[in-house]
């Protein structure tokens, strides 16, 4: 059985369970934290971050790299869209979520609100983070806002890779305590509520609850 490498909290290694999940692969979930990894684990994730993922004698390590290997071997359901736009535009969110939402969302608030306490016993600057909250996120909620308009998915109409890269992220922010205005953004709230209460999204979001005492 093919098994994945990382730990709950996560925002990448969730993306790599929901699409799992979403394809209908079975899988073990090895719960491994990236702090202090042993050097075994260096083989299949030369950098040493989560998630990795080992498939028989294949291995590969990267969120994006996994479920791009899973839809070559489970093309259906697909997590890409066919059209060449839509698929590019779908990578795009993607990234969006790696590349912005993540260091904001993950490494100004939940890593010092969550983590930092838990696996490094250090007090979390409260004030900063709130300041991170009030100025650094407005900006990606008013984009996501305009981006999902009157739309059920953020690309072409289905849901996609680029619903799971966005999406994940924001779990994380729940988890550190922190929500979204749904007055002045009530489309992207209804948007996350819809992406984050399908099974498998659920699924994985109940179990981080119950580890990080949400």
């Amino acid at each position: 059985m093919p098994k994945l490498y990382g730990a709950f909290g996560s925002p990448f290694v969730r993306k790599a369970v929901v699409a799992l999940t979403e394809k209908g692969i079975s899988f073990e979930h090895e719960q491994t934290i990236p702090f202090g990894a042993p050097p075994a684990y260096r083989k299949i994730s030369p950098l040493g971050k989560i998630p990795a993922f080992q498939d028989g004698d294949r291995t590969l390590a990267d969120s994006s790299v996994i479920i791009a290997y899973l839809e070559k071997i489970k093309p259906e359901p697909s997590l890409y869209p066919s059209d060449p736009y839509e698929y590019a535009r779908a990578l795009w969110f993607e990234e969006d979520g790696d590349g912005g939402l993540a260091p904001i969302m993950g490494g100004k608030i939940f890593f010092p609100k969550i983590v930092g306490p838990r696996f490094f016993k250090s007090e979390p600057n409260l004030a900063e983070i709130q300041k991170v909250v009030d100025e650094e996120l407005p900006p990606m909620f008013d984009y996501l806002e305009g981006e999902i308009g009157n739309k059920e998915w953020l690309v072409g109409n289905k849901f996609s890779i680029a619903d799971i890269g966005i999406a994940t992220q924001f779990v994380n922010l729940m988890l550190a305590g922190y929500s979204v205005d749904a007055k002045r953004w009530p489309k992207l709230v209804a948007y996350l509520n819809r992406i984050h209460s399908r099974p498998s999204f659920k699924a994985v979001i109940d179990k981080e609850k119950v580890a990080f005492g949400g």
